[in-house]
């Protein structure tokens, strides 16, 4: 449901991806409330909202009840902002009276004096600057003034009134510190939007929104995650796969090595996704190595977001086997990210796919792997999800998919820490198996939703030139335990070389 920057009827809050969840800003003449803990980034977006009103020729004013406006312009600094003439910040100060005890009246309860000298601060500054945007920072000073929940809506409805009277789009802050569970300006605000923090037991903490409210007006709903980052928050919308839908002529893609192709029943159709499932050091991301090096081949350009493995030990490994992915990575040819799942959050990861796939019309991605994925993730529930929106979305790109999903153990009964089976449209298996005395590799196709496919199971090698498979295996039972037995007559083992086999450096 993406939306305008911007619109005459609209203010745009000037939030990379904030706009697009409410489809282009909020509606002017209208207040609004920001909620969320300290820390969450209130002041920053309060800033960017205003800082963009002031780009389009509007004037703004920051009333700052909670800091001090050395504090907010510190807060500007940092983000390589400056004040603009346009943007006035007014520090609302207790005056003297307040401050001096001799002062104080001593039959009249101090919040009666110093509520309604706040709101006529507040409304003086109004009247002085005249602005289009105001924000107001923070509600929690203006509630503990009021004393009492009737009071203080009251005040809030007042403030409201005067402000629609003045033409004025209001973005008033609260930081939850006074009583959590107090809704009254729920019902008052035209939008509530909610930001909220989540510390996790490792990593850096995880930032999301939620509109929790928007009168008259679609929005996109759930929660969105969000970053604090230097110039400004930055907002990852929800993915919606069905809101991006292209069309294209889907067609298979080889493998480059035409006895994997046979497996596959002629090679990855495009617009599919392929789980290669198996046991660590059974080559998964070696062959996804070798979908990128054919699309490359082709002419095309691929993408790997790799979470498990350090980038100049892959540029290494690959480079000896015959894949120059530095060399492909440093002419464009292909794009390769190294991603920190305790760093990054899943919905920024699904928002730098999606960027990378529209800017650069890539057809290959390969996403190694789930597991380095699902530490991201809050709960298994989520990660399916997550994936799920993703797969769909490159999948209505035309894109060609590739996830890697290492298993628990290494013969035998193996275990899939997440099972997303059922999610992918072709599931390549692999497996070790012993034979003579020695460690060997099978692979089969056990799914593929777009077209036949052989139900084979062929012997595969990773050797000094990359990636072998060999023909059909026949007469053995039980390879896809790790133990199998032959019962094919002597000597007709069809299985691939004579020569000893070292271990390959992929996983």
């Amino acid at each position: 449901m993406p939306g305008p920057s911007g619109s005459d009827d609209k203010a745009a809050f000037g939030v990379p991806g904030l706009d697009d969840i409410l489809v282009g800003g909020v509606r002017r003449d209208r207040l609004y409330l920001l909620e969320g803990s300290p820390g969450t980034g209130k002041t920053t977006i309060a800033l960017q909202f205003l800082l963009e009103g002031a780009a389009r020729g509007e004037l703004g004013l920051y009333i700052t009840i909670s800091e001090t406006e050395t504090e907010l312009r510190e807060t500007a600094t940092s983000h390589g902002w400056s004040i603009p003439p346009n943007l006035t910040v007014f520090e609302l100060a207790p005056p003297d009276s307040l401050l001096d005890a001799e002062q104080q009246q001593s039959l009249l309860y101090s919040s009666d004096l110093e509520l309604g000298e706040t709101a006529r601060m507040i409304l003086e500054a109004v009247e002085r600057v005249r602005p289009s945007r105001i924000v107001i920072d923070s509600l929690s000073e203006i509630r503990l003034l009021a004393g009492g929940s009737l009071r203080y809506r009251r005040q809030v409805l007042a403030l409201k009134h005067y402000f629609a009277k003045h033409g004025a789009t209001v973005l008033m802050l609260d930081d939850l510190t006074a009583e959590v569970s107090d809704k009254t300006v729920h019902s008052v605000a035209h939008g509530v939007i909610r930001l909220e923090d989540l510390a996790l037991s490792y990593g850096a903490e995880r930032r999301r929104l939620r509109v929790v409210k928007y009168r008259g007006q679609r929005y996109r709903g759930g929660y969105h995650d969000f970053a604090i980052l230097t110039g400004g928050v930055t907002v990852f919308p929800r993915l919606v796969a069905l809101e991006h839908k292209t069309e294209f002529a889907r067609a298979p893609r080889s493998s480059g090595i035409p006895e994997f192709d046979a497996l596959l029943g002629g090679g990855v159709e495009s617009g599919s996704s392929t789980l290669i499932l198996g046991p660590t050091g059974s080559g998964k991301s070696l062959i996804g190595i070798q979908f990128v090096a054919a699309a490359v081949a082709r002419g095309e350009r691929g993408a790997m977001f790799v979470f498990d493995e350090e980038l100049g030990l892959l540029f290494e490994r690959t480079k000896a086997m015959g894949f120059p992915l530095q060399r492909w990575a440093e002419e464009g040819s292909v794009v390769i990210e190294q991603v920190d799942a305790a760093e990054l959050t899943p919905g920024e990861f699904a928002h730098r796919v999606r960027a990378r796939v529209d800017a650069g019309e890539i057809k290959t991605v390969v996403i190694d792997s789930l597991n380095g994925y699902q530490a991201s993730m809050p709960d298994e529930h989520s990660l399916i999800l997550h994936i799920h929106e993703l797969l769909q979305y490159l999948n209505r790109q035309g894109a060609s998919t590739y996830l890697t999903l290492a298993q628990h153990g290494l013969i035998g009964d193996m275990r899939s820490p997440v099972d997303v089976t059922y999610l992918a449209d072709t599931v390549v298996l692999l497996r070790y198996f012993e034979s003579s005395g020695r460690v060997r590799r099978a692979m089969s196709v056990v799914k593929k939703r777009t077209s036949a496919h052989e139900e084979t199971i062929r012997e595969y090698r990773i050797g000094s030139t990359g990636l072998s498979v060999g023909a059909a295996l026949r007469g053995f039972q039980g390879i896809l335990r790790g133990t199998p037995s032959y019962t094919g007559k002597d000597g007709d083992m069809p299985l691939m070389g004579a020569e000893p086999e070292r271990s390959g450096p992929f996983s």
